[in-house]
């Protein structure tokens, strides 16, 4: 249920301090306060007007108290004497300090409250003369507002650094060492594999989960945020599903590194907790059965949906007809109901009330559930409670063990920003593609559905919407545009060398013999490993290649974005050839690279917009 915290999360973390100065300072009262009167009018050259915010103790707030200016000393060095260099006696009612300025026991009248004509102390000798006009007093109120801005954002940054601290004190961690990205990039589209074990653990927990568990990856997420932020996806994984687990390196206590044997045709759900498994053994699976990498983990256990339902004021569910049921302890009436707490958690774990009792059906009312969450983590009355966005905060951080890359609180926030850009109307959920399980008699366990399953794992290593949402193009000029229109090359005459740059290994190789036995592409050669690893495969080509190029991308599927012009180079010949360099998109020979141009898969979906009614 994390994901839909985040952009409470990213909100509570950024703190706003608002400042508001009163029209008229009133007459405050004398005791326990002291103020430190600025020469000049606010205008001294050795005391800052920020200076002049004073604490009040019986509110326990900072107040701008303007005082009349005391007398100036005429020169440096001359402290206390008056004009002359004679001594200056001290006004009633004020003390000396054993080093410093006079300072008052009470606060001053108000400055422009003077009675009689007494002519205040350090404006002696003034003419009169006009009053300031009010864009000089504008410029005056400007200038002290400045003075103090600087103090309170002090205190504002002060403060929001050590809450910050304090959350990601909430936070625990896991070293997953290779099986995630090492950092994180608001730059690229990123993939999530959001866990929630059925360890019992936490107050209250006591009867739920399987007792004495490690915590088993009871329910699991793949959430996929696209590149350009305007779709995301969250794939839910059913814990049934048979897989192979791959050898899983797993950090120690003490440091060292400890290989835990894979294990074939075995549910899902074990790849944690058993054998001492990791989340990242669990990020192995994920990548090793779909072939979607997965940078990070977030993991909660069954708190995280009490905690966060009950900070957020709770969430609305609907239901087809009235539960009771026994085992969960859900009870509700048919229609619209909101939940939190316990009653959250039963809807989330039952499996009895719902369509044919399985997993596969709770994992339908578990993503109804999270979007309705999202929906409301999203809405005004969450967003502009302060009390609410702490509260959500403290749950979620206190929920979360996460992958050390992004255990800084301020990572976690910007993946929050960057999942809050998402409208969620293009936030699908689905389910991966599976069928029941041939080898059973009595059906227990499901696998993949071949004929649906590969084409939507691909759809979303492409970074592919599900959503019908209009893809936004990369920002190409017209220019680059360009680069595919014209005149192409035959493919007898295109010369490339061949670079593996971070696609799979023997893919150079795959790509040449293809080219040269399928697609005519006879002057073509491998040169085996580039120099660097590149996210995105790339054809490099000189002006006078522009035909070759063209001829190229309509083979492979490379966008205009994806070939770069530049200086010719030479083959092993001697002549000018182009340089094609396969980067991690790269998916094998024959795999065209513009997948991203057709369509989704035909899978049953639902976004995050709708509001759905479980039966």
């Amino acid at each position: 249920m994390l994901p839909a915290a985040w952009p409470a999360l990213a909100s509570c973390t950024v703190l706003t301090i608002t400042v508001r100065l009163p029209r008229k300072v009133p007459r405050a009262p004398t005791e326990d306060r002291t103020t430190v009167d600025a020469q000049g009018h606010g205008r001294a050259d050795d005391i800052d007007p920020a200076d002049q915010w004073v604490l009040n103790p019986r509110t326990g707030e900072y107040e701008l108290r303007l005082s009349p200016s005391a007398p100036q000393p005429p020169v440096p060095g001359q402290r206390g004497a008056g004009r002359g260099g004679a001594p200056r006696e001290r006004a009633p009612g004020t003390r000396r300090a054993a080093d410093g300025p006079e300072r008052r026991r009470d606060v001053p009248s108000q400055r422009g409250r003077r009675t009689g004509s007494e002519e205040p102390p350090g404006r002696r000798g003034r003419r009169p003369g006009p009053q300031p006009k009010k864009g000089a007093k504008g410029r005056k109120v400007l200038l002290w507002t400045g003075g103090t801005m600087a103090l309170v954002l002090l205190a504002a940054g002060t403060g929001g650094y050590l809450y910050l601290k304090h959350l990601e004190g909430n936070v625990s961690a896991t070293d997953v060492g290779d099986a995630g990205k090492s950092d994180f990039s608001k730059d690229e589209a990123f993939n999530i594999l959001v866990i929630g074990t059925d360890k019992r653990t936490g107050a209250g927990n006591e009867g739920y989960g399987d007792k004495g568990s490690a915590g088993h990856a009871d329910t699991t997420i793949l959430l996929h945020v696209s590149e350009d932020r305007s779709n995301a996806t969250a794939l839910s994984i059913p814990r049934d599903l048979i897989v192979d687990i791959p050898d899983c390196p797993t950090k120690q206590a003490d440091g060292s590194t400890r290989v835990i044997p894979g294990s074939q045709g075995v549910r899902f759900n074990r790849s944690l907790g058993e054998s001492g498994r990791d989340p990242g053994c669990t990020m192995r699976t994920v990548k090793e059965n779909t072939g979607i990498p997965v940078d990070h983990f977030m993991m909660a256990d069954f708190n995280a949906v009490k905690t966060l339902t009950t900070a957020v004021g709770g969430v609305k569910v609907c239901l087809q007809h009235a539960v009771n049921d026994e085992k969960s302890k859900l009870n509700l009436p048919e229609g619209e109901s909101t939940v939190q707490g316990e009653q959250a958690l039963a809807f989330v774990r039952t499996r009895h009330a719902f369509g044919n009792q399985g997993d596969l059906d709770r994992i339908k009312v578990q993503q109804q559930f999270l979007a309705s969450l999202m929906r409301q983590m999203s809405s005004g009355d969450t967003l502009t409670s302060p009390t609410k966005l702490v509260k959500l905060a403290e749950a979620a951080t206190k929920a979360l063990t996460v992958d050390t890359a992004i255990r800084k609180v301020g990572t976690l926030k910007d993946i929050a920003l960057e999942l809050k850009k998402v409208p969620t109307k293009n936030i699908s959920f689905a389910t991966v593609p599976v069928k029941d399980n041939p080898a059973e008699t009595v059906k227990a366990t499901v696998v993949l559905d071949e004929s649906k399953a590969p084409q939507l794992f691909d759809t979303i290593a492409n970074d592919v919407s599900l959503t019908a949402v209009k893809q936004k193009k990369k920002q190409e000029t017209a220019a680059v545009a360009a680069r595919l229109k014209g005149a192409k090359s035959d493919p007898a005459e295109v010369r490339v060398r061949i670079l593996n740059g971070g696609a799979p290994a023997g893919s150079a190789q795959e790509t040449l013999a293809w080219l040269q036995t399928e697609q005519g592409v006879d002057k073509s050669e491998n040169l085996g490993n580039a120099p660097a690893a590149l996210a995105r495969t790339t054809l490099e080509y000189a002006p006078g290649q522009a035909d070759q190029a063209r001829r190229l991308a309509d083979i492979l599927g490379l966008s205009g974005s994806a070939m770069k012009p530049g200086e010719s180079v030479t083959n092993a010949q001697g002549l000018p050839a182009m340089t094609l360099t396969l980067g991690k998109d790269f998916k094998g020979a024959g795999v065209r690279l513009d997948a991203a141009s057709q369509k989704a898969p035909d899978v049953d979906k639902s976004t995050a917009d709708k509001v759905q009614c479980a039966g």
